[in-house]
């Protein structure tokens, strides 16, 4: 029988089981979120899951409830058939983004993840400025990342080592893998990197191979995908997050294509995506640079020297501009939020007073 201790729960998760379950009620992993439902795994297996009013009454934002890769705290029903959730534990780390549209909002990808994939076609799909996204969206919820350019067998092996270059160049210190599902060129160098009872996410763009992957790695096409278009990419899109438990052990998370990739309150993340900027900022005059004009600037000067590209101080700054932008809003939002909410309560209490 499976243990919760396959499933990652280790003492970390242990150390705040108390503080989470009450009693009559057990610990299990989210395994897929779709809306308002969800799949829990368990000891014994797969079942669905919904969430208690309580839960729901006290939930402030939709980074509150639970997605994939959660653990929590769940009560059954109808013999095992059903769960009822109660609590969410702590997540150890995430993978988030601003919701996509208008709305300033936290929406959650994963939780509980040890390294993500960041998968890049080296077709059609490379877009350094992306992966530069993935990488501070990872480096915000303190997950690993690991690039893998896939589709290897459509470009020449000058042409790859073009894209290698041009990654190095543009700063990126993450390790970089470049397979091909097709002819399994570096799929050995992956495989190694997973471990029993470890979590693994895969990032990327509809079609660039995330789920062949997958098929690749179970040994069977388990998931459907879409037939190759003219240009040799794929055409699949992932329906919902869920989370595939490998016969080896480890998991993975796969993740539909995610079109919008806005970044919210990241300040931490664009700092670790941005490591050579930070780093050259400690020898800046002024603890508090914005690196936008100030005399002593340490990272204007790199540009100046020929150190830094001006391509890698601009998609800093941008992104580093975003998430300060949409955090603000988002703060305000809050803000907002919560004086309605004192309006409401105070509301309350003065018609109980008037029909007292």
């Amino acid at each position: 029988m499976t243990k919760l201790s396959d499933l990652g729960f280790d003492p970390w998760f242990e150390t705040h089981a108390d503080a989470i379950r009450s009693e009559g009620q057990s610990v299990a992993r989210v395994s897929a979120v779709d809306r308002n439902s969800c799949m829990i795994r368990n000891e014994q297996g797969e079942i669905p899951a919904e969430l208690s009013g309580k839960f729901l009454f006290n939930v402030e934002s939709p980074a509150d409830l639970p997605c994939v890769g959660d653990w929590v705290a769940v009560q059954y029903h109808n013999d095992g058939a059903l769960a009822i959730i109660h609590g969410l534990f702590p997540r150890r780390t995430f993978l988030r983004r601003k919701c996509a549209g208008a709305e300033v909002d936290y929406q959650m990808i994963a939780a509980n993840i040890d390294i993500a994939f960041i998968v890049q076609s080296c077709h059609v799909d490379f877009n350094l400025a992306r992966l530069n996204r993935y990488l501070v969206m990872a480096a915000d919820g303190h997950v690993e990342s690991i690039v893998v350019l896939a589709k290897t067998d459509l470009i020449s092996g000058e042409e790859l080592q073009e894209k290698l270059a041009a990654i190095r160049e543009a700063g990126i210190s993450a390790r970089v893998i470049a397979l091909s599902n097709l002819n399994g060129s570096g799929f050995e160098e992956f495989r190694q990197l997973l471990l029993p009872r470890g979590t693994y996410c895969l990032l990327g763009s509809s079609g660039v191979g995330k789920t062949t992957l997958i098929n690749h790695l179970i040994g069977r096409d388990d998931f459907d995908t879409k037939a190759v278009s003219g240009t040799g990419e794929g055409t699949h899109t992932t329906t919902r997050r869920q989370l595939i438990v490998l016969d080896e052990g480890s998991m993975f998370i796969d993740t539909p294509g995610m079109r919008e990739l806005g970044l919210l309150g990241a300040s931490e993340g664009v700092n670790k995506g941005f490591e050579d900027i930070t780093g050259l900022s400690r020898a800046c005059r002024y603890a508090d640079c914005s690196h936008t004009g100030e005399s002593g600037c340490a990272v204007l000067a790199a540009i100046e020297a020929g150190e830094l590209s001006e391509e890698r101080y601009a998609g800093y700054l941008k992104l580093r501009k975003e998430s300060e932008y949409h955090e603000l809003s988002y703060l305000d939002k809050r803000k907002k939020e919560r004086a309605f909410g004192r309006f409401i309560r105070t509301a309350k209490k003065d018609m109980k007073r008037w029909d007292g």
